[in-house]
């Protein structure tokens, strides 16, 4: 999975646009954070003297184009990509982050990719000159550009066998609207909580209610009509009018009295997150990189808790025997690719289909000219006249040769086919997700079981032996 978020660079108070430049690459590429500059990749542009090419870039496009921009020109973007922790090497996250960065700027614009390992999830900051490369033209931001940003980090992630965030939280949202049901219970939840164990004791009466409430924390009020209530630390009070059906006065009356059963009000219950199954970290390996003995008390229990998931992962599955779980973890990544590859099969046709539609009726709109020109002897005057009906049959026909089609295939086919395609891509899309999950899951397994067979059968070869025992070596680990 990777998180993205894309921030436009300003000039900002009180700061020229060389240090501007120069205050973000100094963060980004700090050497503590970069593994010493090794997970560092540029293009366009030397990482060192970034921020002083970057500003050369601009004086050029103000002498080349004549255009000013104000303090709310954009000097740089800023994309920063997130990832699981333990589901990518730092290696593997840089080459992500530059092979997002062709893509999204088209290689037009001098970038700088730096992958960050001083935090428990690896992550990128990638920043691109928002001057192209010519200077003679500006990136700008688009409507959808951090809807484009996600979605083009998610089909890379697609590609490398990382998971994807597939509902992330909505812009706007408060915290607790989109935890839902996971939230703090409000205070009206709390007192209908508090009513219905009250009523579950049997009181007599209203009074005998009010009683129990007060046992359990809760003033009473008379307010007109209604009771008031108050627990300690609200600031308001909260009315038996505002807690919904079952609760009002009355209500409460006729349940107490037997005239009609109490239906306590519930939240739906969430359920319950399955703990994901992460890699094992390497403490040593961090240790002789640096990390002090805080990270190895983190990541001791962090390896605790992995290895217990991975025990429970083998258990539910029935993969207790090495070499099933080594051929199961083979099939899935097999039955993943296949999946991609079918996906990118699709696509492509599909790219095929949309341009020989253009083509066609561009063809089609074009055969009557250009055979007037041809019959004009290929007259350079008829072709001055008609240059852009000549240009667009001229294409078309190219397209064709390119494409090796022989015979016009009909409209209606081709929609058919592209629908058919469509149709395709969307149930390989929903198959490749479940696939990703497995393959991903089965591999992180795989390389678990690996780890702690290496490191509590030093002197033997525990593939070979077709057996994992793995309770007993979790206890040795």
């Amino acid at each position: 999975m990777a998180t993205t978020r894309i921030m436009p660079l300003h000039t900002g108070k009180g700061r020229s646009v060389g240090n501007a430049i120069r205050d973000i690459l100094d963060y980004v590429e700090n050497p503590d954070k970069t593994d010493q500059g090794r997970l560092i990749t540029a293009h366009g542009c030397n990482s060192p003297i970034a921020d002083a090419e970057f500003l050369f870039s601009k004086q050029q496009y103000l002498a080349r184009t004549g255009r000013r921009r104000g303090a709310d020109d954009v000097i740089a973007y800023h994309v920063r990509q997130a990832f699981v922790p333990g589901e990518v090497t730092p290696e593997e996250a840089n080459r992500i982050g530059v092979e997002f960065a062709k893509r999204f700027t088209k290689g037009n614009h001098a970038f700088i990719v730096c992958t960050h390992i001083d935090r428990a999830h690896v992550h990128n900051h990638i920043i691109w000159n928002s001057t192209s490369l010519d200077c003679t033209r500006k990136f700008r931001n688009f409507w959808g550009s951090t809807r484009a940003v996600r979605r083009l980090s998610d089909t890379l992630c697609i590609e490398n066998g990382l998971s994807i965030v597939e509902d992330p939280k909505p812009k706007g949202q408060t915290y607790d609207k989109w935890l839902g049901t996971q939230a703090k219970p409000s205070h009206r939840e709390l007192l209908r909580q508090a009513i219905d164990k009250a009523i579950e004791r049997g009181p007599k009466d209203l009074e005998a209610l009010l009683e129990l409430l007060q046992e359990a924390g809760f003033s009473a009020k008379r307010r007109g009509k209604d009771i008031a209530f108050r627990a300690p630390g609200w600031k308001n009070v909260v009315c038996l009018k505002t807690l919904g059906d079952g609760y009002g006065e009355a209500d409460l009356c006729a349940a107490l009295t037997g005239k009609h059963k109490h239906v306590p009000a519930r939240r739906a219950a969430p359920d319950p997150a399955v703990p994901k199954v992460n890699l094992l970290v390497d403490i040593q390996a961090k240790l002789r990189a640096g990390k002090g003995a805080g990270y190895a008390r983190w990541a001791s229990k962090f390896n605790l808790k992995q290895m217990a998931q991975t025990l429970n992962y083998l258990n539910d599955h029935g993969l207790l025997d090495y070499k099933v779980l080594a051929e199961k973890t083979v099939a899935a990544t097999a039955r993943r690719n296949e999946l991609s590859e079918k996906i990118k099969a699709a696509e492509k046709r599909m790219a095929e289909i949309a341009v020989l539609r253009t083509h066609i009726v561009n063809y089609a709109k074009t055969r009557d000219t250009y055979a007037a020109y041809r019959k004009a002897g290929y007259s350079p005057k008829f072709r001055s006249e008609h240059e852009a009906d000549i240009l667009l049959h001229q294409a078309a026909k190219q397209a064709f040769d390119q494409l090796n089609v022989k015979k016009l295939p009909k409209m209606k086919a081709l929609q058919a086919e592209y629908a058919a395609l469509l149709a395709e891509k969307k149930e390989a899309y929903a198959e490749l997700r479940k696939a990703r999950d497995e393959a991903q899951e089965l591999l992180i397994v795989k390389a678990n079981v690996d780890r702690i067979l290496q490191n509590t059968e030093r002197g033997g070869n525990a593939q070979e032996k077709g057996t994992v025992s793995f309770a007993a070596n979790c206890a040795l680990y």
